[in-house]
């Protein structure tokens, strides 16, 4: 026999052996399999599958229709995490962790079209920040370790059995989560796996974070430093009057949306069991915030602190270089009962930018945070203000200055009117105010040309009437101009404790019109 007859008969048995020992292999591994995910399946979770297919040449393990449920489920009610997965494949497998350590080790696993339920009891998204890792990282540690996950189309739900609506809900997941480490040493870290890098597109985001609110978002996409929020709802979950009625002291109802916001040069995570997050900029288009504050409940007397504690007093480091607030509008209204309607504030074509955003974790010495907004005050008037103060001083002090022009006072009717049973007419050409204070006091100076102003007074029992005789002796107390010439004043007021810090600039401009006018 020629050599070459011998090594063509060599190569064919030995392409033979390896087709015979594929064939044996992918029928033992088939066997396996089941074994591995049923009888070994040390989880809290029932794994089942309709179809499963294996291939030794390419390593690679397909499996169509998964269903998991937890093993210990009251039967006749669902209470648990319970899925649905189109197909899962897993590349690159270990021959031998398959067969010898009973672990399905692979170079990543593709999951497509994931439908996850969980059903927990309470209102609270998670009861224990824990259970995420004893209840999925743990788990899916002990049947699968890979180095990248790919997910498809995932969605996740979370129910409340108490109440059967929904805590939460993310639509369309696309995850790309690349060079894990799940370890028993990250699982003891806050972030219970580590990653080189990471990206996530969610299309759509409901979150209930109280019975006060939801939360709905458009669209998330996200990697390692960069995140980008669309068409973003934080809303009551009821009307005004019914809102008031569940409150035991007064207390702002917020109404925020926005069409989008990024975050650039963003770095986050946790530093000795620490979270951090610092970003080079955020930036806020179109955003729309109502703020409404009813009277109606008993008054909260807590102390209200400033800025600078609440920022000192974070606990974790926070940086945020530039935050910026573009072409938004603020409306405040505040109501003493629901039978005159709300007085409103309204600022128009907001805009605003902070730099050096810093909570005071840690540090020693810090810059000033320093913060400018220009805007239409009640529609008719430019606003603009400069307003500074630093984290690290314990005595909160502030400097805040500011200008309106040209402002017809007949705007402040839908705000002085309801609420102080008063309208005025005439122009304030100018207005400055230029403010120091701290959490104590506030001292400064204000400025005002002015014409033709009057005031009109109303009738208590009757508010659509004018109180004439009122109103003419209030025409004879104000000054009605001030002859072509700003008039300036001295403000010094204390602040009280219970009010915010708006509360507190208001009274100190109040205080400024009242010397001026009277």
């Amino acid at each position: 026999m020629s050599v070459y007859k011998k090594t063509a008969i060599g190569v064919i048995s030995l392409f033979l052996i390896l087709i015979l020992a594929n064939i044996g292999l992918n029928y033992w591994i088939k066997k396996q399999l089941p074994i591995i995910i049923h009888e070994k399946n040390k989880t809290v979770y029932n794994i089942n599958y309709e179809k499963i297919e294996v291939s030794l040449f390419s390593r690679n393990i397909y499996a169509e229709t998964l269903l998991v449920s937890p093993k210990n489920q009251p039967k006749d009610s669902k209470n648990g995490l319970f899925s649905k997965i189109e197909s899962i494949t897993i590349k690159h497998f270990n021959i031998w962790d398959l067969a010898f350590r009973d672990i399905i080790q692979a170079e990543s696993i593709i999951i497509n079209k994931p439908r996850v339920i969980l059903y927990k009891k309470g209102e609270k998204l998670l009861n224990n920040s824990q259970s995420i890792k004893s209840q999925i990282f743990e788990p899916f540690r002990k049947i699968v370790a890979v180095s990248n996950i790919y997910l498809n189309d995932g969605t996740v739900d979370v129910i409340s059995l108490d109440t059967q609506k929904p805590i939460f809900s993310i639509k369309k997941i696309i995850l790309k989560l690349e060079g894990i480490l799940l370890t028993d040493a990250t699982l003891k870290e806050k972030i219970p796996l580590q990653y080189k890098s990471y990206a996530l597109v969610v299309d759509s985001l409901f979150y209930r974070p109280s019975a006060f609110y939801h939360i709905n978002i458009g669209k998330i996409s996200t990697e390692k430093n960069f995140l980008k929020i669309n068409n973003f709802s934080n809303l009551p979950q009821f009307n005004r009057p019914d809102f008031i009625k569940r409150l035991d002291t007064e207390k702002d109802i917020y109404t925020l949306k926005f069409d989008s916001a990024q975050i650039s040069k963003m770095d986050w995570g946790f530093k000795n069991d620490r979270f951090f997050f610092k970003a080079n900029s955020i930036v806020i288009n179109h955003f729309d915030a109502n703020i409404y504050r009813g009277k109606m409940p008993k008054d909260d007397l807590s102390k209200k602190y400033l800025y600078n504690h609440l920022l000192r007093n974070i606990k974790f480091p926070l940086q945020i270089d530039t935050l910026q607030v573009l072409k938004s509008k603020l409306v405040y209204e505040e109501e003493i009962d629901f039978s005159k309607g709300p007085g409103i504030l309204n600022f128009d074509k907001f805009n605003l930018q902070a730099t050096n955003l810093q909570s005071g974790f840690g540090l020693k010495k810090t810059n000033d945070v320093k913060i400018k907004v220009n805007c239409i005050f009640m529609k008719t008037s430019p606003l603009n203000v400069d307003w500074n103060f630093n984290v690290l001083d314990k005595n909160d002090g502030f400097h805040i200055q500011g200008i309106i022009s040209n402002f017809d006072v007949a705007a402040m009717g839908r705000f002085s009117k309801p609420y102080m049973n008063a309208s005025f007419t005439g122009v304030f050409n100018k207005y400055r105010f230029d403010f120091y204070g701290n959490d104590a006091i506030s001292k400064g100076n204000a400025s005002l040309d002015y014409d033709a102003l009057k005031v009109k007074l109303y009738q208590k029992k009757n508010p659509e009437k004018e109180a004439k005789l009122k109103s003419a002796i209030a025409n004879l107390l104000v000054k009605n101009d001030s002859k072509e010439k700003a008039k300036t004043t001295d403000v010094e007021l204390e602040r009280i404790q219970e009010k915010s810090f708006y509360n507190f600039l208001w009274r100190s401009i109040a205080e400024s019109l009242k010397k001026i006018l009277i």
